[in-house]
């Protein structure tokens, strides 16, 4: 499943081709995804410029700004990728195949139409600024790609949004925010770190990870983790989700950037998916427990 690596790797792949284009056509070949594709959505969306693309959490939010005059409001596109989704930018879009599920086609670019602060680049393959298509593909279709009025002051409070926790490279996201919010909690961390309430973006491969390098075993209870060894946790979160996003993110099955490039951060896990081979630091076997139906690697000599 792409987690906020993944998720913010795609971002920042599209912003230089997508960021400033008009979109002129809208195709949804099929609206049953997670969550119904909203019937208005081509209408709600011809005529737009993308003005931003942000994420919270693993959702990308695409600021969609209505043509002068037009009497429309302002709003916002929230694509999710749900387990196997993949939102690429194509000069010149293939055929679509049965998994792709809908294609904006955006319109040529000049510097001079871009609104302020963007890219005014045109991606590889259109150097006349030509049309370009972003095309959502989900084979398991647990995606989504839904349409929100909402201003950017009350987009917070958008349902799939209102209960998330920090953004890991937040700067309150500390050793002390960790801590705060787990008194009383008798959950395993590894689970906590999973539920997204504290903290957004610590998938399965990336809890093991972080677990591993802060030096905390993974069925631990959250209540009984001190401030210190959190302040190890949280640095440890922010460096292994860092070093992921420069790695181009985690492709263990579907995920490629939107450049269809694929992910390399599981090549260099230490724990995540080596069960019975000698860990990196101390040569003790990798184990592999099953939480919540999701399995768990550590090491048992140097996870305390």
């Amino acid at each position: 499943m792409p987690e906020l690596p993944e998720v913010e790797v795609t971002r920042r792949g599209l912003l230089p081709h997508v960021v400033g284009r008009r979109i002129v056509e809208v195709t949804v070949r099929h609206r049953g995804l997670r969550w119904p594709v909203d019937p208005e959505l081509e209408a709600l969306l011809v005529g737009r410029v993308i003005a931003r693309i942000e994420r919270r959490g693993k959702y990308l939010l695409l600021e969609c700004l209505p043509a002068q005059g037009s009497g429309a409001e302002p709003g916002w596109l929230l694509v999710h990728l749900g387990m196997t989704g993949t939102l690429r930018v194509w000069p010149e879009a293939p055929a679509p195949g049965p998994h792709d599920h809908l294609d904006l086609v955006l319109a040529g670019m000049s510097g001079s139409a871009s609104p302020a602060g963007s890219p005014a680049s045109s991606p590889a393959g259109s150097p006349d600024g030509g049309h370009i298509v972003l095309r959502f593909r989900d084979p398991r279709r647990f995606g989504a790609i839904l349409w929100s009025p909402l201003p950017e002051s009350e987009l917070p409070s958008h349902p799939l949004l209102a209960n998330l926790g920090v953004e890991p490279f937040d700067a309150r996201f500390d050793g002390g925010w960790f801590h705060r919010h787990t008194r009383g909690r008798s959950a395993a961390i590894k689970t906590v770190l999973l539920a997204g309430d504290i903290v957004v973006g610590v998938g399965n491969i990336y809890a093991s990870e972080s677990l591993f390098r802060a030096g905390i075993r993974p069925t631990t209870p959250a209540g009984r983790i001190s401030r210190e060894r959190y302040d190890r946790l949280a640095a440890a979160v922010r460096e292994t989700l860092a070093e992921a996003i420069a790695r181009g993110g985690s492709t263990l099955r579907d995920f490629v950037g939107s450049d269809g490039n694929t992910g390399y951060f599981q090549l260099d896990c230490l724990v995540y998916d080596r069960t019975g081979e000698p860990c990196r630091v101390c040569g003790t076997p990798i184990r592999q427990i099953v939480q919540g139906q999701r399995s768990t690697f550590y090491c048992p000599h140097c996870q305390r």
